[in-house]
């Protein structure tokens, strides 16, 4: 995938402490990991629970468990990351 392509990160609640919605904390690592690479990720709402996913060029590409995500950090040793960016790479 070419540099400065544009990644809709679609992301839904998730139940924390007893509270649902939408939270970007556990997007940290995956955020930095897609701009580290030269991605432009954009974040997107969605009213699925508990999931997130990566679409590029109107076609979704990655899906998982927001919950499976770690929390905060760089998404260097998230392996969860490692294999979204490769999806993003393998998107053309």
């Amino acid at each position: 995938m070419p540099a400065n392509a544009i990644v809709y990160v679609h992301y839904g609640p998730y139940e924390s402490c007893g509270v649902v919605d939408h939270r970007e904390s556990r997007l940290e690592g995956l955020m930095t990991v897609l701009k580290a690479d030269g991605h432009n990720p954009e974040l997107v709402k969605m009213n699925d629970w508990n999931v997130v996913e990566l679409w590029v060029n109107g076609e979704r590409i990655f899906s998982c468990d927001i919950r499976e995500l770690d929390y905060g950090g760089d998404g260097k040793l998230d392996d969860i990351c490692s294999k979204a960016l490769e999806a993003v790479v393998e998107a053309y």
